[in-house]
């Protein structure tokens, strides 16, 4: 009877890969318009386009017995967080082929990680012709992806060559986890191919396993992101960056961390709420994607506040709000915030954007209910008190104003987010584990 059902199983996934190929070229054209235009917005997707075709000219060849990775990380935060991984395993002696998605996150790889992997380049278009000619050119020992990505094309071409498919820091969102419980074949074919998923918490853990993934090859090591470590930056450096941005070095700032649409005006009524109370403070909004630089601007001029924008240069004077329309400045810009509001997180949005950055460098945070991609690190820094959740744009504005006013309160808050960070270290030595023993396998 096992062996009738896991023949069943395997047909199942046989046919719906094959429904997969089919299909996929159908959904390419249809959706061509919407993902052409997006990348014309944000640009930097000219060079090397034809790898996203599965053509990777001027890669390196593979050297007699180096192990070779193939690392798969989507934009920005994943590129931040696999760092120390890349360090790690150059050390060891591994090379690493390094791809992603985005041209933003191509930009980053470049500026911050050539130095330690064989090649950088563009993850190709999931379907059959061109992921196999992808996986020929690359030939990897091991294939790594990141968080939630599901390739079922690039995950058949590593069943097929018996390469093993690790998934690190791995989670599931609300959204993601409630699709995927409704269609559990889909969930079984979406996830097929992984050899073993290392769970960023238990609490994803046990999402995996209610879908239907073996228990025995999840591990849970931790997220990796709580290891990564931010360069400081120096007094000096810190008012020659407010000076830049214009903003004054006697006020305090607000920052909203990754801001979508809706989440700007929400913060530029805090900005005055903060103000009529008396308290001397700024706002520095750094929207989640830089093209949206004219549809901030509109906002933020509509406002009346004295602005600048930080792709034009250096701020000429002295300004109320600092749009930092620029892309893998976060980190440093964190820096100089009293106050934290993580964005994607006020209604309608409901997936937040990651907290992990502002917790590293034990600042106050603030965010709204819609936290669904960082559900496990959400609870545990609102049950350690190192975080504050909102429920709406109004609420946002009371409560950021009264912690503007409030600096013993400030100060509770980040020594929690400090100590939570401390307490949940150690995610990065537990995937190199992992990785080795694949590679050792």
């Amino acid at each position: 009877m096992a062996l009738t059902g896991a023949f069943g199983v395997s047909l199942c996934l046989r046919l719906m890969i094959w429904i997969y190929r089919l299909l996929f070229p159908f959904a390419l054209v249809f959706a061509s318009p919407y993902y052409l235009l997006r990348m014309r917005r944000r640009g930097g997707y000219g060079r090397d386009f034809s790898q996203r075709f599965g053509s990777y000219e001027g890669l390196p060849p593979r050297r007699p017995g180096v192990r070779r990775v193939w690392l798969q990380a989507v934009s920005v935060g994943e590129m931040l967080a696999v760092e120390p991984v890349l360090k790690a395993l150059k050390a060891e002696g591994t090379e690493v082929i390094l791809t992603t998605t985005t041209s933003t996150g191509r930009r980053l790889a470049a500026d911050k990680l050539a130095a330690h992997v064989a090649a950088i380049a563009y993850f190709p278009i999931d379907w059959n012709p061109f992921s196999s000619s992808a996986w020929d050119a690359i030939d990897p020992d091991v294939a790594i992806v990141t968080e939630g990505e599901r390739w079922p094309e690039h995950m058949r071409q590593a069943r097929e060559r018996k390469v093993p498919v690790l998934c690190i820091n791995a989670r599931l969102s609300d959204r993601s986890y409630k699709r995927m419980s409704v269609w559990p074949a889909a969930s079984r074919f979406l996830l097929d191919g992984i050899t073993r998923l290392l769970a960023s918490s238990e609490f994803d853990a046990e999402r995996f396993a209610a879908l239907g993934f073996p228990r025995s090859r999840i591990t849970v090591t931790g997220n990796i992101k709580l290891d990564v470590e931010i360069p400081r930056l120096d007094q000096a450096a810190r008012e020659r960056l407010r000076s830049e941005l214009g903003l004054p070095s006697a006020n305090l700032i607000l920052l909203g961390s990754s801001t979508w649409p809706g989440e700007e005006e929400a913060l530029l009524e805090t900005l005055k709420a903060a103000r009529a109370r008396g308290v001397a403070c700024s706002l520095l909004i750094v929207p989640r994607h830089a093209e949206r630089r004219a549809e901030v601007e509109r906002v933020v001029k509509a406002s009346g506040f004295a602005y600048h924008l930080r792709s034009r240069g250096d701020a000429p004077s002295e300004v109320d709000v600092a749009v930092a329309d620029t892309t893998g400045e976060l980190r440093a810009l964190t820096q100089l915030a009293d106050l934290v509001f993580v964005g994607k997180s006020l209604i309608p949005h409901t997936e937040g954007q990651t907290p992990v950055e502002a917790a590293t460098l034990a600042k106050p945070i603030l965010f709204g209910p819609g936290m669904a991609n960082f559900r496990a690190i959400e609870a545990d820094l609102l049950q350690r008190g190192a975080a504050r959740q909102v429920s709406s744009a109004a609420d946002l504005c009371a409560r950021a104003s009264a912690l503007l006013a409030d600096k013993a309160d400030r100060d509770a808050i980040s020594a929690a987010s400090g100590a939570w960070r401390r307490d949940n270290g150690g995610g990065v030595e537990r995937t190199l584990l992992a990785i080795r023993a694949e590679l050792a396998g």
